[in-house]
């Protein structure tokens, strides 16, 4: 465990370790840096691509729609297969007809929410972890990295054994990392749909700990803990359970 992140690209600002610097785990272990990793849209510049081909990837695992991947394509990294997971995401034609900060807020708790109750979602996020306990080194990412993006590197943390003071720590991360492209967006919003709008929206912008709890809540709501909404939501076996715990563990 190095105490430092593993890299950081100076043109995809939600780039990371899933591992962080390399987190505890409540029974004293640690979270194993340089196995997955995770991003916001991959807008690489010639040197972040570089340096992306040198990290080895075998994997990046698109989240994103096919709408969102036209506008802005996966760059090809040599020795990495790029996969597409269609996960639910935020519904931009209902976020922009919000007309207030609270609206935006309650669709954002509606899409975490889906990350459980949506049958379509969990079978994809199944999908998705079984992918990743394939092994080697995997990138995943969405548009911003913070919701889908955020949702699933959450429960990568929660298998491997960290606490959940931790895990929404990280999550929160994506506040600080993305202030230059959250600045772009903002920016977009006030030339095409005034500066006003930027202050309703927000809330669809930002990683905010009332989301991820939502998403928390309805687990125990749906399913009861975390362990069954990984067995019978997701479709999880102790197999792949116990491979994504050995992939992500040091040791």
């Amino acid at each position: 465990m190095t105490n430092e992140e593993f890299l950081r690209l100076a043109t995809v600002d939600n780039f990371r370790d899933v591992a962080g610097t390399g987190y505890a785990t409540v029974d004293g272990g640690r979270v194993r840096q340089g196995v997955f990793f995770r991003s916001n849209e991959l807008r690489l510049s010639g040197e972040d691509a570089d340096a992306m081909a040198a990290l080895g990837l075998t994997a990046i695992i698109d989240l994103r729609s096919e709408v969102e991947i036209a506008q802005s394509p996966d760059p090809v990294v040599p020795g990495a297969a790029g996969l597409h997971f269609d996960l639910l995401g935020i519904p931009m034609a209902e976020v922009g007809g919000a007309t207030s900060r609270e609206e935006a807020a309650h669709i954002m708790g509606r899409v975490y929410r889906g990350f459980v109750t949506e049958e379509r979602t969990r079978g994809l996020l199944g999908d998705v972890l079984r992918q990743l306990a394939t092994g080697g080194r995997q990138l995943f990412h969405c548009t911003a990295g913070k919701d889908r993006t955020g949702w699933t590197a959450a429960l990568l943390l929660h298998i491997a054994g960290v606490d959940d003071p931790t895990i929404e720590s990280d999550y929160l991360l994506t506040n600080g990392l993305t202030a230059g492209s959250r600045a772009r967006t903002e920016a977009l919003i006030a030339e095409h749909a005034g500066p006003e709008k930027v202050s309703v929206l927000e809330p669809t912008l930002i990683a905010d700990i009332d989301y991820l709890r939502a998403a928390a809540a309805a687990v125990v709501t749906e399913f009861g803990d975390r362990a069954t909404y990984l067995r019978d939501g997701l479709g999880l076996d102790d197999a792949i359970l116990t491979r994504l715990r050995s992939l992500l563990r040091e040791g």
